[in-house]
Order: structure tokens, then sequence, then C-alpha cells
């Protein structure tokens, strides 16, 4: 039989609320206390919610004919906002299971062209009859969704990022035009509508980025025309090029009164900010603090980064509902021809201070 929390709570000399939070990723526990935790549940066999789950797919499924086949293409696959994406897309693979349907995904590192159609050349050498896919915005891959939609009547639904040119089944994600102007809104706001801000983009090549900030731009010039925007600046989606950016532009304008950084690579602000040259430029400031700061994704890392007063604001996409929504639809339209209402379904857009969570205890 396998064990129970209050088991490991027993074992472990932790509170049964602790064990929940380390085995079902609900908050922050002290490292060392949640390897403690997960070596003990080990120990006495715990199964997690979606593990038992997986197991009762999997038995299904051994005594299930595979009827269709989902694939799923990402990029970015180490990027802490895939986190809830994956867990998204991952559990609505188990559920579509029950009902003859396989997802086969393939989780691209990089925003890279060659990457994504080798992915969706394997797929389709597999015999998918539907695709959800998070496309790079290039002329490759576009070919290809629509050889796919046009030649083979495939179904493709994108999510998180999308793509111009595609008449694609839908779009799930964040209205990231208004994600932009939410963002500017919050900074024109406590900036009293005037200084300079600075954007951090991952790359122009990615439409989510590059949505966030046209909108971003586009609000500060309707609502905030006293605020300069003194450029945007790609990081590659790198720690380090994220502390570079934020350390030059402090050091050459101390005054700084916002930062927005729109894709990976948070943790390189807390890194700019702890530099000395940098902790010297900021005390010359008229209140002696540092720049508005506001980024997305409520992320573990990103929500650390709120705890610690590193940033003030987290924009969230709500990327489960994205993963989740998208293999659930397309499941629905090869089970029964069923199209969503909408091409363009958007996800709620949660704005998040430290102050909008209880605070980890332990």
């Amino acid at each position: 039989m396998a064990g129970t929390m209050q088991e490991i709570a027993e074992i472990t000399g932790v509170s049964r609320g602790t064990v929940d939070r380390v085995l079902n990723h609900r908050g922050k526990v002290r490292e060392e206390v949640a390897q403690h935790v997960r070596e003990a549940a080990r120990q006495v066999g715990y199964l997690t919610k979606t593990e038992r789950k997986e197991e009762r797919a999997r038995k299904y499924l051994a005594t299930q004919p595979v009827v269709r086949k989902i694939g799923v293409v990402t990029q970015l696959s180490g990027a802490s906002f895939m986190l809830s994406i994956r867990q998204g897309y991952e559990e609505a693979a188990l559920e579509v299971r029950d009902y003859g349907i396989e997802v086969i995904i393939r989780e691209c590192p990089d925003v890279d062209e060659a990457q994504q159609c080798t992915a969706i050349d394997e797929l389709v050498e597999l015999g998918i009859d539907a695709l959800a896919i998070m496309p790079v915005e290039c002329d490759g891959v576009r070919e290809k969704l629509l050889y796919l939609i046009q030649e083979k009547q495939m179904p493709v639904i994108a999510f998180n990022t999308d793509i111009v040119g595609v008449k694609h089944l839908a779009f799930i994600g964040m209205d990231n035009q208004l994600g932009g102007r939410a963002a500017a809104g919050l900074l024109g706001t406590l900036m009293r509508g005037t200084g300079s801000v600075l954007g951090v983009i991952g790359a122009f090549s990615n439409s989510t980025n590059l949505g966030r900030v046209n909108g971003f731009s586009e609000e500060l010039v309707k609502s905030f025309p006293g605020i300069t925007l003194t450029g945007i600046i790609p990081s590659m989606y790198l720690q380090e090029n994220v502390t570079a950016i934020i350390r030059s532009s402090i050091l050459q304008n101390p005054q700084l009164g916002g930062i927005l950084v729109v894709s990976n690579g948070q943790l390189g602000i807390r890194d700019a900010l702890q530099d000395e040259e940098v902790k010297k430029a900021l005390s010359q400031r008229e209140d002696q603090g540092r720049p508005y700061i506001v980024i997305y994704d409520f992320t573990p890392k990103n929500r650390m980064l709120l705890e610690e007063g590193v940033v003030d604001f987290v924009i969230d996409q709500n990327g489960y509902d994205q993963g989740y929504r998208s293999v659930m639809t397309l499941a629905g339209f090869l089970q029964g021809g069923r199209r969503p209402r909408e091409e363009y379904i958007y996800t709620d857009i949660t704005v998040r201070t430290k102050y909008t969570f209880r605070p980890t205890s332990e």
C-alpha cells in the first residue's frame, strides 16, 4: 500500500501542510526540508495526485487502442514560464488518453526555426492528426503550418506565441498588446507620468515579446506623453544579458524611473541591483530608491523576486490554461468536430504584487 502524507510528516518531523506544499508544489519551502520530504516520500512509496492519474492512465492505455494523435511543439523549454504551461498540456494529455487520444510532445530548447521544423516533421512522420504549437515567427515554420492546414486539412492551434499569415483553428494565450498596455499603466501611474523607462525584450522575432513592447510603447505615447522610452534592448533570454543591460542603463542614467522586462532572464534584475557600482549610482537618486520594475509570469523564481522586493509587479498570463486548453480544444475537434467559438481565445491577465499571495513560512 502506498504511503500517506501523515506518514511522511511523522518521519520527517514537519507538518502535514509542509509535506503537501513540497509534494504538490504549492509554495516555497527551504530546500533542505524539501529534500528530506521527497526522500521520505520515496521510502514509503507515496504517489502525488498527478502520479496517481498517470498510473491509472498507463493501466488504461495498456488495454485501449490509440485512435488519434495530437502533437505538441514548444520553444524555450528550459524557461521558468514553461513550468505552468507544461503542467497544463501534460495534465490534458492524461485526460484525453481515456478517449484513445495520444499526445506526443516535442519541446524545443531555443527560439529556433530549424528545431521547430524538425519537430514538426517528426510528428507528421509519427502520424499526428492535430497540432498545438508555440510557433517561432519565421518563414520555415509558417510554410510547414500552411501545408498542414491547407494540404492535409489538419487542425492547428497556436498557443502562447502566434504567427502571422496562418489561418489556424485558434490562438490560445495572452492578449499581449493588452498585457503591454497594463505594464504601461502601472509604471506610468507610479511615475506620475514623468521620467524615463527602459524596456528589455528577449528577441524581436518572438511575437509574444513584440506584442507586449508594442502595447507598452503605444500606451505610453497615448496616456503618458511625459515619459520617455529610452530604448527596447534584446537580451536573447539570458540572465547575464539582462544584468548587463540594466547595470549599464542605471549607470548611464541613475534617475531611470522604470524598467519593463517582457521575457525570461528576470533573475538578472537582482544581480544588477546588487552590483556595487549600481548601488552607488542609485544612492545619488533624489528618492534614494530604485526604478519601479514590472516583469511577466508568476513563476517560482519571479514570486521570489516579489517576496524579496526586487520587482514591484508580475503580470501573469495563466500559462497552465494555455497548455491545457490547447490540447483539450484539439481533442474536442477530433472527437466531434467541435470548433471554438472564436479564433482568438485570450487567457486572463492577473497583476501580482508581494501583497497578493501568502508569504511562505518555511
